[in-house]
C-alpha cells in the first residue's frame, strides 16, 4: 500500500530515492503499464529517483469508491497522494492515455511543483465522437501467433499494438492486459460511460499560466484509441515540450517502439536535470 485516502487504501509501489517521478496510467489497467516501460529507464541511470507507481481507484489493488465518481475526484485524488507522500517537493510526473489526460490536469492545478511531464499517448479529447482518429491500427500480425489467442485477446491486440510480434503479444499480456483482467470495470464503466463524469470539469487549455518545464509528448501514427492529431493542441500549451509521432506504433507505443521510447525518456530526463541546475 502507498498511503490511505479517507477510507480507500490506494495500492501501487516505490522504487529507489531521490527526485520523486508520480506514475499515472490509463483507464482500466494498472501500474504495470508505466512501470513496465519507465524501470529499465530508470535502471540505466546513474541518478538517484523515486519512482512512485500507483493503481487508480477501481484498477489493479486500489479497490472502488462511492466517492470516486469523475475524473475530477481522480485528479483530487492524486494531489493527495503527492500530499502525503512528497509534501513540499517539486515532483516529475509520468502518464499514458487516460492517466495522461489526469496528469495534464495536475500540472494544470500545481504547475509550481511540477518539474516536468511525460505524456505517453495522451488522452486529450474525452468525447469519442469529437476525436479524430487514423483510418487503421493493424500493420502486421503474426498468423499463428493471432489464430492461438482467445477472440477477446485478439480484439485488445487489435486496439493496442500495430505491429504483432511474439514479443510484442508477451509484453501487452503482462503489461497491459493483465491489468484489465484484475480491473473492476464495472466500477471504470460508470466513470468512462458518462461524458460529464469522463470530462474534467475545467478547461486544461487555458491555464493560469504557461507550463514552462521540459515536457516530452509521444504519440502513435497507428494509436486508433486516442490518435495524434488532437495531441497537436498541446504544443502551444507546454512551449518546453518535445512532441512525437511516431511511425510503427498504435496505442502501445512504449511497448512497439522501445528503443526509441528508451532513448526519448532519457533525453527528457536530461533536459529536467538541466533545467533544474540552470534555474539552481
Amino acid at each position: 500500500m502507498l498511503c490511505r485516502i479517507r477510507n480507500l487504501d490506494i495500492a501501487g509501489s516505490v522504487a529507489g530515492e531521490g527526485m520523486p517521478v508520480v506514475m499515472v496510467h490509463g483507464m482500466g489497467v494498472d501500474h504495470r503499464v508505466m512501470s513496465g516501460c519507465m524501470e529499465p529507464v530508470f535502471e540505466a541511470r546513474s541518478e538517484p529517483w523515486k519512482r512512485i507507481y500507483l493503481d487508480l481507484p477501481g484498477m489493479g489493488r486500489t479497490e472502488g469508491a462511492d466517492w470516486i465518481t469523475s475524473s475530477d475526484d481522480m485528479v483530487d485524488l492524486i494531489l493527495d497522494l503527492i500530499d502525503q507522500l512528497i509534501p513540499g517537493k517539486p515532483f516529475l510526473i509520468a502518464g499514458e492515455s487516460y492517466g495522461g489526460y489526469l496528469v495534464q490536469a495536475v500540472v494544470h492545478r500545481r504547475p509550481e511543483d511540477a518539474a516536468g511531464m511525460l505524456l505517453i499517448c495522451p488522452l486529450v479529447e474525452p468525447d469519442d465522437a469529437k476525436r479524430d482518429l487514423p483510418a487503421g491500427g493493424v500493420l502486421r500480425s503474426e498468423e499463428a501467433l493471432v489464430d492461438a489467442l482467445e477472440d477477446e485477446e485478439a480484439e485488445m491486440l487489435d486496439l493496442f499494438i500495430s505491429d504483432q510480434t511474439k514479443p510484442n503479444w508477451i509484453r501487452f499480456r503482462d503489461e497491459i492486459l493483465a491489468g484489465f483482467e484484475v480491473s473492476d470495470q464495472m466500477f471504470t464503466s460508470r466513470i468512462r460511460t458518462d461524458p460529464t463524469a469522463y470530462a474534467l470539469s475545467y478547461d486544461l487549455a487555458h491555464p493560469s499560466q504557461p507550463f514552462e518545464k521540459p515536457s516530452l509528448i509521444l504519440t502513435g501514427r497507428q494509436d486508433c484509441l486516442v490518435g495524434y492529431h488532437d495531441t497537436l493542441s498541446l504544443l502551444d500549451r507546454y512551449p518546453r515540450s518535445s512532441f512525437v509521432v511516431l511511425d510503427e506504433a498504435g496505442h502501445g507505443l512504449q511497448i512497439e517502439q522501445d528503443g526509441l521510447f528508451a532513448a526519448l525518456a532519457h533525453e527528457w530526463l536530461d533536459r529536467v536535470l538541466a533545467h533544474r541546475e540552470q534555474a539552481a
